[in-house]
């Protein structure tokens, strides 16, 4: 039995082997000389990514043999040897992985990443590995070494935008490719490991510890002396190449986001790197050097907590900055394109709105205090406020909002029955497959962020729904059109009850609600010039914050990628990268809230109990549709028109 098993596993590397060769030789040649155009801009129509196309090409012999010898050495030393894969690097690379706990090196060979950079995505997927392979394999048989070679020195990404050996030698240096010193080359060789990390513009220290790395691999290899391994000196190494001021280390999520959506449109990676396409996009360098900035400022840089943000411009739907991770250089996967989080207590927003659309209203009571809740009469459910900590008495649907209170909002899922939940989520533009029960009310739900950023945005415009967007225009390398975006807006929720909603949202920074807690982001209240909805959510493995006005909807989420439970409260965190980010953002702007609409009445009562009060300290105002408020005195009643006076 085991020989038949050896012998058809034979037969069937035979058959696979002789049919791939078979296919390689009929089917045309795969384009590895491919260094095509692509150019991305910005809101302003500024420049701020270079595609490939920058590349002038270098015959092999016309790059210095050092350089030559540098990369091949670090990046594959059995580059001339193997077939497209080095087996016992691959081995060794996962006993490294697995011995350590996580990815710590990696095994591809040359002809790997080339294919990889020229045809394939960055997905970590069993199906782009194995397309990366088969193509690896069409490669190697369809051209020789020095070709690939060749190939992946023209082509390969080494920072700031220079895509070449040729680009890279003439913007660091100022040289030709083959005039290099020795201590040139090293760095040049050091840089596609991570070319944003590695490179000697953005981060010199760093460039230069990865050359001594590349040194010292060089010299165990016999590749240089002794007497040219000691004599090394880069500290006489000129560095020719200006610091741009898109170096951010957050800004290839934005590109990648960009990719993502250019494939939705139907425009290929291949297509993209061969046409000579320019990009205009919706990027803000404002803004996105600000939430760069304020994440790098609030977040710890030794910690593993990843974090993912979006700022929306409300009225139109564009995405004007992005990041799907800390440190794009460590870790390229976009979890703004990719993951999929529970999303907390921020789900509240849309479980009051589908409440003031059935009736309730923002002084409508529960009880708040610890429930076990029978769910038809099969389970039971037991959900705890933040802290154990209840009121033990009625409070109103906005001291529940400003609370953010557990058991208050589990009452009102179960009240109106959990698929209206799913009903207004589904309807605001949330593209995730929600399950109705009890515990969506509190965020267990998982929503990928721009998904998520959609359904926000509908509260955040009015209750119109948009498109989501990142590209505005593409045009040919003849300048002409070829895609123009075409904003959709459709008025899918009641204008007057998003307004009370995002009102009741406002609240979560007001001292006035305090009891048996305070408001949700009253900590971050005094760095706050303006009005702003605002929600926070927090489960154990994740932290939200979201916000907006009528100017910017911007949602911020930290968590670990392995979904490990916070061992020490990164809330604070989330909040103040919000609220450095929008406050800087928003510089200049009008105090921009929403009108009251006409339907609309404002009662001044109490925060928590929705009572008329003396007390100013606890007094806040409570927004209701025209006829639906309580019984109260005229004189206590605050109109449209009364703000106007």
């Amino acid at each position: 039995m085991v020989l038949k098993t050896l012998l058809f596993g034979f037969l069937a590397f035979i058959i696979s082997y002789v049919g791939i060769n078979i296919y390689a030789l009929i089917t045309p040649k795969l384009n590895i000389t491919n260094n095509g155009t692509f150019y991305l801009y910005d809101n302003k129509d500024t420049l701020v990514v270079k595609g490939s196309s920058t590349s002038t090409w270098a015959d092999l012999e016309e790059i210095d043999e050092k350089l030559v010898n540098a990369v091949v050495t670090v990046e594959d030393k059995k580059f001339y040897t193997h077939k497209g894969f080095d087996i016992l690097r691959i081995g060794k690379a996962m006993m490294n992985n697995i011995t350590s706990g996580h990815i710590v090196e990696g095994a591809s060979t040359i002809t790997q990443q080339l294919v990889k950079n020229l045809y394939l995505d960055f997905d970590k997927t069993w199906k782009r590995k194995f397309e990366e392979a088969f193509l690896t394999v069409i490669a190697e048989i369809q051209y020789d070494k020095d070709e690939i070679l060749e190939a992946y020195l023209n082509t390969i990404n080494y920072g700031n935008g220079n895509y070449g050996v040729s680009n890279a030698a003439n913007y660091y240096f100022n040289k030709d490719v083959q005039n290099l010193t020795l201590e040139e080359a090293i760095i040049l060789a050091g840089i596609p490991k991570s070319p944003n990390k590695y490179n000697p513009v953005s981060n010199y220290d760093a460039s230069i510890s990865r050359a001594k790395v590349v040194a010292k691999v060089l010299y165990n290899n016999e590749e240089i002396t002794q007497e040219e391994y000691d004599s090394l000196n880069f500290d006489n190494v000129t560095i020719v190449g200006k610091n741009s001021e898109n170096n951010l280390q957050m800004l290839m999520y934005y590109q990648d986001a960009v990719y993502k959506e250019l494939e939705e449109l139907g425009i290929s990676k291949s297509i993209l790197e061969t046409g000579g396409l320019k990009i205009y996009t919706n990027l803000d360098m404002a803004k996105q050097t600000s939430l760069e900035k304020n994440i790098l400022k609030n977040l710890n840089s030794e910690s593993e907590v990843q974090v993912s943000s979006v700022i929306v411009d409300p009225q139109s739907g564009k995405i004007e900055a992005l990041t799907g991770g800390y440190d794009y250089s460590l870790s390229a996967y976009n979890r703004a394109t990719e993951s999929k989080r529970q999303v907390g207590s921020t789900m509240k927003a849309f479980l009051y709105y589908g409440a003031l659309e059935n009736n309730l209203i923002s002084s409508s009571k529960f009880k708040s205090e610890y429930t076990t809740f029978n769910i038809n009469n099969k389970e039971s459910y037991s959900p705890t406020n933040s802290n154990d900590k209840y009121a033990n008495k009625d409070i109103t649907m906005a001291a529940a909002i400003a609370f953010s209170d557990n058991i208050y909002a589990v009452k009102t899922n179960l009240f109106l029955g959990p698929e209206e939940l799913v009903k207004t989520a589904n309807k605001a533009g949330i593209k995730e497959e929600l399950l109705p029960v009890p515990s969506l009310a509190l965020g267990t739900g998982e929503i990928n962020i721009l998904d998520y950023a959609t359904g926000y945005n509908t509260l955040a415009s009015g209750g119109y729904k948009k498109d989501l967007y990142l590209i505005r225009k593409i045009e040919d390398a003849d300048g002409v059109v070829i895609y123009t975006k075409e904003e959709k807006n459709s008025l899918v929720l009641n204008p007057n009850y998003v307004y009370i909603l995002n009102e009741l949202l406002s609240n979560t920074t007001s001292s006035a609600f305090r009891d048996y807690t305070s408001a949700t982001a009253v900590t971050i209240a005094g760095k706050l010039s303006r009005k702003y909805a605002i929600k926070t959510g927090t489960t154990p493995t994740d932290y939200w914050t979201v916000g907006y006005n009528k100017d910017d909807l911007m949602l911020v989420w930290l968590g670990y990628d392995n979904n490990r439970e916070f061992t020490k409260s990164y809330s604070s965190v989330a909040k103040n990268i919000w609220a450095d980010t929008m406050e800087e953002i928003q510089t200049g702007y009008e105090d921009n809230w929403y009108d009251t609409p006409n339907d609309v009445v404002g009662i001044i009562l109490d925060a928590v109990t929705g009572e008329v009060t003396k007390d100013s300290s606890r007094a806040v105002m409570y927004y209701y549709l025209k006829g639906s408020e309580p019984n109260i005195s005229k004189a206590e009643v605050v109109s449209k028109e009364d703000e106007k006076e």
